[in-house]
């Protein structure tokens, strides 16, 4: 095989990898997985907002 036969098997197994990676991407069983990961940053700032209440809270009762 020469050289142009390589790069065309080569193309069409890229290609193939790329719509598998989309297919992946954009499949009902990782939406769940991507939208709590996506979600993640509001849960962690809900949590440090939390803390911080409750740490204001402890000190105005020790006062």
């Amino acid at each position: 095989m020469d050289y142009i036969t390589w790069r065309s098997i080569y193309t069409v197994l890229v290609f193939v990898v790329f719509v598998a990676i989309i297919w992946w991407a954009y499949s009902k069983s990782s939406k769940k997985r991507f939208d709590e990961a996506a979600n993640s940053i509001f849960e962690e700032d809900e949590l440090e907002q939390k803390a911080n209440n409750t740490t204001k809270q402890e000190s105005k009762n020790n006062e």
